[in-house]
């Protein structure tokens, strides 16, 4: 990407915090790695995929998440607790036979997005677990009250694996 375009990309982010990050990646012609990358710095933190299992592992102690896979056809949403999973056959098997089940190819995994921004006029927060093509395989969004505000136990647990597998950068 050409330093005018990363620049513009930038400044369409700074303005834009809570645009859907794949239609702004499709719109632009960039991956949604790239989109992540041009968020402002106070808003996203990036760590490396191969954190996956030990992410996951984590977030399925959360309680109620919201996992999205948003493809070209189709967005996809589970709510409900994530399984635990461990690694095997060259999979990251989700260890239940009911609800969500099934077996990720986490070696595919690049990268994992911590990412708090505005979204429609409400705080969010989620994991972005991107592949090794740019794209976001999945994300975990933390939970909600009724009150509809984010969950504080999550906003703790996100926090700290946040700093477990991307520490913030040194100002």
């Amino acid at each position: 990407m050409l330093s005018t375009e990363l620049a513009d990309l930038r400044a369409h982010m700074a303005e834009n915090p809570g645009a859907v990050i794949e239609d702004v990646a499709r719109e632009r012609k960039v991956s949604p790695r790239a989109v992540l990358e041009a968020m402002p710095e106070v808003m996203v933190r990036i760590g490396p995929g191969g954190e996956f299992g030990a992410a996951m592992n984590d977030v399925a102690e959360w309680g109620e998440v919201t996992l999205i896979v948003h493809t070209d056809d189709a967005i996809f949403e589970f709510t409900g607790p994530l399984p635990a999973g461990e690694v095997g056959r060259g999979y990251f098997n989700l260890m239940q036979p009911k609800g969500l089940h099934g077996h990720l190819r986490h070696e595919r995994c690049a990268a994992i997005a911590f990412v708090e921004r505005p979204f429609m006029g409400k705080s969010s927060a989620f994991i972005a677990f991107v592949n090794v093509d740019g794209g976001i395989m999945f994300k975990v969004f933390v939970g909600r009250e009724e009150t509809r505000a984010l969950r504080a136990d999550q906003m703790q647990r996100f926090h700290a694996l946040a700093g477990r597998i991307a520490p913030a950068r040194a100002a």
